[in-house]
């Protein structure tokens, strides 16, 4: 009986409508749409490694799913792919979409340098779960991962989109880029049909919206951001150590600025929906620290703290921020 009501309670939350065949995901001027349905990206990225490992593990997908129908959310973002059909059934049956990650060198397992990513894709593209194709994660901070060039990573994204669309022409094609794309990234690769990008502007990302109308009529959607619950140091009227509070109102304003954008922005998958306890130090306890590339602009200490940005904790208990969460994503018709 509780999965019958899960059921259904996802059916109602989620914005992006579904079918019993396979949805068709396109892009029309500035929207995302499903099955000709405008679709709102009400997101979460979502890595989930358990305490003491430094390993992804669906073992707890259960529990995360019912967290993520109360919260409101329909769009999963992962990093790698879901390699395991089980995995991406309960994810549909929930109600939910997943932006389906692919890295440029992952030793040969469905990334970009080896080009099995393509492999991937067509084993999974009539998968109703599966709403977008993503191609890497903040690449351009890392010429240094491309012979020094960064020209070279857009090329090699620019013709993997290309053979994804060629491929699989019912789902669009992204790429999570750092902050705004310049005139060489949108040059370089006019084969991304809609732009992620991980924002850290504190907690008011709103300038980025009319930045992209002015240089792009493509559609965009923040495939990062948020806040973190350390703060590395008091400021704003937080005080230094573990602050939900803090996490809670940056992500507040951010989401507030978002969906009060949404001609210009499709959504969001806010990072991230449990902490993380394997970036910064010993795997079975919270460190605080972290590096991240551009992040002097994480509210409200300029500081990562990378360990710490769950809207839950790694035993799932609710942060303030999840509270949050909750309210903007299910007060959105």
């Amino acid at each position: 009986m509780r999965a019958i009501l899960l059921l259904l309670v996802s059916v109602i939350l989620f914005s992006c409508t579904s079918s019993t065949k396979p949805d068709v995901v396109s892009i029309s001027g500035r929207k995302v749409l499903v099955n000709d349905v405008p679709c709102l990206i009400k997101g979460i990225c979502y890595h989930p490694v358990p305490k003491g490992s430094d390993k992804r593990d669906f073992s707890n997908l259960t529990e995360d799913l019912a967290l993520m129908v109360e919260a409101g959310i329909n769009t999963i973002r992962v990093y790698e792919p879901i390699s395991q059909k089980v995995v991406l059934d309960e994810i549909n049956a929930a109600g939910l979409k997943v932006i389906i990650g692919f890295g440029y060198n992952q030793g040969g397992s469905f990334d970009i340098l080896s080009g099995t990513f393509i492999d991937y894709v067509n084993a999974f593209k009539n998968h109703n779960a599966i709403l977008m194709w993503e191609l890497g994660n903040e690449y351009n901070y890392h010429p240094e991962w491309f012979d020094g060039d960064i020209k070279n990573w857009y090329a090699a994204l620019n013709n993997a989109s290309e053979l994804i669309h060629q491929n699989d022409p019912s789902r669009p094609v992204t790429t999570a880029h750092g902050e705004l794309p310049d005139s060489l990234a949108l040059s370089s690769c006019p084969n991304i049909d809609i732009w992620g990008m991980n924002v850290y502007r504190w907690d008011n990302p709103e300038s980025i919206f009319a930045q992209w109308k002015a240089i792009s009529n493509k559609p965009m959607y923040l495939s990062e951001a948020g806040a973190d619950s350390y703060m590395t140091i008091a400021k704003d009227g937080y005080p230094m150590g573990i602050n939900e509070n803090a996490q809670a109102d940056a992500i507040a304003n951010i989401l507030d600025d978002i969906f009060k954008n949404q001609e210009n922005c499709s959504g969001v998958t806010l990072f991230a929906f449990v902490d993380e306890l394997w970036k910064a130090g010993n795997n079975d306890r919270l460190d605080p620290g972290g590096w991240a590339p551009n992040s002097s602009g994480v509210p409200y200490d300029g500081a990562p703290n990378e360990e710490y940005w769950g809207i839950v904790k790694i035993d799932r208990s609710k942060k303030q921020a999840f509270e949050v969460v909750k309210k903007k994503y299910l007060e959105l018709k």
